[in-house]
């Protein structure tokens, strides 16, 4: 009897202490921000924010702003001349990709959108940063580059 009591404390052990906030693959609940470490060729610095409840994102934003803070999903002329060019722009692509990683939860689910493949390897590596910081519960702004895109 004495050692199923001891195989049911082990157990107890192992299944709480994986539970634990120390757990390098839980996310710790807040938000998390990653951006560029510098503006691209065309003005643009971007970044993602993520929310995290109970080691899931909740929410997220991904966007780019200028040196003034306007945001690049708000220029219309841009819209207009990407969207004559590549078939998309940035207030439609960037929705996509932040939506896609609230469905798969992880940037490696996230497909490359036509049109927008250089802005996916910054949105990944964003991503990921940002993550990291979560699962380490640093809620300071992880800075990648160098930045990858200029779309």
């Amino acid at each position: 009897m004495k050692i199923w009591s001891l195989i049911l404390a082990l157990l107890f052990a192992v299944f709480f202490s994986a539970c634990s906030k120390d757990d390098p693959k839980k996310m710790q609940d807040g938000y998390y921000t990653a951006e560029t470490a510098s503006y691209d060729e065309h003005g643009w610095k971007e970044f993602i924010t993520i929310y995290i409840s109970d080691n899931e994102i909740v929410t997220l934003e991904y966007n780019a702003k200028n040196e003034s803070g306007f945001i690049k999903s708000w220029d219309m002329d841009y819209m207009r001349t990407m969207n004559a060019a590549d078939g998309t722009y940035p207030n439609k692509y960037m929705r996509e990709y932040a939506e896609a990683l609230l469905i798969r939860q992880n940037p490696d689910g996230v497909d490359v959108i036509t049109g927008a493949t250089h802005s996916y390897h910054t949105f990944y590596a964003l991503a990921e940063a940002a993550i990291a910081q979560a699962k380490a519960g640093n809620n300071r702004v992880a800075f990648v580059g160098p930045q990858a895109s200029g779309e």
